[in-house]
């Protein structure tokens, strides 16, 4: 039996180099595939592969003051739901501010799926930003969230500026590194009460499934594209070309564009492979 496990942990690294050699041969002795970024603030991973051997790396990864505790999110999938293992160094473990420096382990205030859950009944007109790309929320969001419309994950600097700073926000993601790490980035440009959703969508979709504030579907970066909760979640993402509901998607097959965007079975059947930026049959 295989399964997929998601994770992160914002803590300090003094060698992010020797950190990547030693998770590389870790994953390669246990059959790993997935990906793994690694920077001074800390890790970030998806790995798939057999539920002995991802147990087996989570015990090794437990053994180490460092990355002690990391809460793992699992999910339905397999090794070959990823092309390869990627394990790379870089500045920040997602991109949002490389050319500024902010405290990132100061984070806004961590919210369990409980009480956001809470939070948002007690609060419906509460702001709730979604810090994930414009084609992750086409498919799936929680219910009234802002969702800019970004292509990465910097740009959502942007979308900040016109938010009132005096003010609570929520801020969520898939697996909660982004929203973690961009309320840190918030408070350092002066937002007062900035929470964000703990152990992000699939946390929040494991407690409540479709019958909470969450609506569709929620993406995912492998083979698999897309993770429903339950046997009614919807399809919110609407077809570029007939309008119908759903929550598939491909690739632009222009290739000056390739941008991902929303198109039902039928339309991709019918060849209907370009965006609506470039609205022709292939």
């Amino acid at each position: 039996m295989q399964k997929i496990i998601l994770y992160y942990k914002f803590v300090l690294l003094s060698d992010p180099q020797m950190v990547m050699r030693w998770q590389r041969e870790l994953c390669t002795r246990l059959h790993l595939q997935g990906r793994i970024i690694i920077s001074e603030h800390g890790i970030n991973g998806t790995l798939g592969g057999d539920v002995a051997d991802i147990k087996s790396y989570a015990h090794e990864m437990n053994l180490t003051s460092e990355f002690k505790g990391i809460e793992y999110k699992w999910s339905t999938g397999a090794r070959e739901d990823f092309p390869k293992l990627s394990i790379k160094v870089r500045r920040e473990l997602v991109t949002l501010a490389p050319e500024e420096d902010f405290n990132v382990f100061d984070k806004g205030t961590p919210l369990r799926p409980e009480a956001w859950h809470t939070f948002i009944d007690d609060h419906p007109d509460v702001s709730i930003l979604d810090a994930r790309n414009d084609y992750e929320s086409e498919i799936g969001a929680f219910k009234g969230a802002i969702k800019p419309k970004i292509k990465t994950f910097k740009d959502i600097k942007k979308t900040l500026q016109s938010l009132p700073k005096d003010e609570p926000i929520l801020t969520y993601c898939t697996g909660d590194i982004r929203c973690e790490y961009l309320s840190a980035y918030m408070k350092h440009k002066g937002f007062q009460h900035v929470y964000h959703l703990d152990g992000g969508i699939v946390k929040y979709g494991e407690a409540y499934g479709d019958d909470g504030h969450w609506e569709g579907k929620c993406y995912v970066f492998d083979k698999r594209m897309k993770l429903a909760f339950s046997d009614h979640s919807k399809d919110v993402g609407s077809c570029v070309h007939c309008g119908a509901c759903t929550s598939e998607q491909t690739n632009c097959a222009d290739q000056r564009c390739n941008r991902q965007f929303v198109v039902c079975e039928d339309c991709q059947a019918s060849k209907y492979t370009v965006c609506g930026n470039h609205a022709t049959v292939q």
